[in-house]
């Protein structure tokens, strides 16, 4: 089997998520083969990786013939022109979540999350999308989205046990929230493409996306999100400086809080919630109520492991979980993290499409909707309405 090789874009916190899941494919012989930045920490991350190539420009990585897949981990309102040119010199894209947004035009109003209509950002982003996946369609590459939470052990258990008992997904409870992101570009729209929603809450979204469609497949069913209903907030602005000591949100122009319901079209339900404000850790959390039982996919945290302990000094070093402000106490300790939350799988597949030319678990299809579903969702809060699809 020839070696495929792999161009990574970004050298952040996802890209080094990557890099550990690309050492552990097996059955496929994989190479990282270069990797693009435009700051100086790209030297650093390339020696730390034993990447052989360093580029400081997009245009100069996806003009290397030898590369085979463009893996894209860069802030999201560069996704969108990346994926694009990169297929069309000819490479396979990974791209990172979220899939497309809305970042803003010339003659906006600035913060652009303040001003810029949610129902004129919608049509936007369905536009840039629809322009997107026909460049995609036009080429013979495979588009895979990083969508981790997809492969999570306990997503695809749920998955499979939603294919045998066949039963009807009557509610859906998905989560996923933290106590902000440190990333300045985390509060402002032109960068992110909305706050929490879209940051984190993009997450949960696919995954009960997902699971429906795994339901109706096993049912022999045709499902749809038929209308979505949604809220979001500011919260954290109402405190004070010294209050602000273990919550890192901030925002500009972004909710820092958001809950989102989709009604499909046979009439069940599932609600997102995602947080900028919620202590402990990163809470990613499913639960699938059937007309036969109740799944609780709790990702994290989870009960591996449970751990008291006393001294933070004697921590130092240790790993506990994401977006844990403290080591003392009780904790919820998460055990290979990158397993548990499917990014080694999520790798594996796409690894295995570019070797065989099989579509992956998550695909084209799954980035779209999600991504129509949540500015769906920041639509209906505005007006403060239900908004049919």
């Amino acid at each position: 089997m020839a070696r495929i090789r792999v161009g990574l874009v970004g050298c952040g916190f996802v890209s080094e998520l990557h890099m550990y899941a690309f050492r552990r494919v097996y059955g496929v012989d994989v190479e990282v083969a270069a990797v693009a930045a435009r700051g100086d920490h790209v030297v650093a991350f390339a020696d730390r990786h034993n990447i052989p190539r360093v580029y400081r420009s997009f245009a100069d990585l996806i003009a290397d013939a030898d590369l085979d897949v463009v893996d894209i981990c860069t802030p999201p309102n560069l996704h969108a022109g990346m994926i694009v040119g990169a297929m069309q010199a000819g490479k396979h894209v990974i791209c990172e979540k979220p899939f497309a947004g809305y970042f803003g035009r010339e003659r906006d109003q600035q913060p652009i999350g303040k001003h810029v209509p949610k129902a004129l950002m919608y049509e936007r982003v369905i536009e840039e999308m629809d322009k997107t996946r026909a460049a995609i369609e036009r080429t013979d590459k495979l588009f895979m989205y990083a969508e981790d939470w997809i492969y999570a052990p306990a997503v695809t258990k749920t998955a499979e046990i939603i294919k045998a008992t066949k039963d009807k997904i009557l509610f859906m409870k998905g989560e996923e929230s933290h106590s902000g992101s440190h990333a300045a570009h985390a509060a402002q729209w032109a960068m992110t493409g909305g706050g929490s929603l879209i940051r984190m809450g993009c997450h949960p979204l696919s995954a009960v996306l997902y699971l429906k469609q795994v339901e109706a497949s096993a049912r022999g069913e045709s499902i749809r999100v038929a209308s979505v209903t949604c809220d979001v907030g500011n919260v954290t602005a109402v405190l004070k400086p010294e209050e602000r000591a273990y919550i890192k949100a901030n925002p500009v122009d972004v909710e820092d809080w958001g809950t989102l319901t989709a009604t499909f079209s046979d009439g069940t339900k599932a609600t997102v919630l995602s947080g900028d404000m919620i202590m402990g850790g990163v809470r990613n959390l499913i639960e699938t109520y059937t007309s036969g039982g109740s799944l609780f996919a709790n990702i994290t945290p989870n009960t591996h492991l449970m751990s008291y302990q006393t001294s933070e000094e004697k921590l130092a070093g240790v790993y506990i979980t994401e977006k844990v402000d403290r080591k003392t106490g009780w904790q919820y300790v998460c055990l290979e993290e990158e397993w548990t939350r499917g990014y080694l799988q999520e790798i594996q597949d796409f690894m295995e499409c570019v070797a065989t030319g099989r579509q992956p678990l998550s695909d084209l299809a799954l980035a779209y909707e999600t991504i129509k579903v949540n500015y769906a969702g920041y639509w209906a809060a505005e007006e403060g309405r239900r908004v049919a699809l």
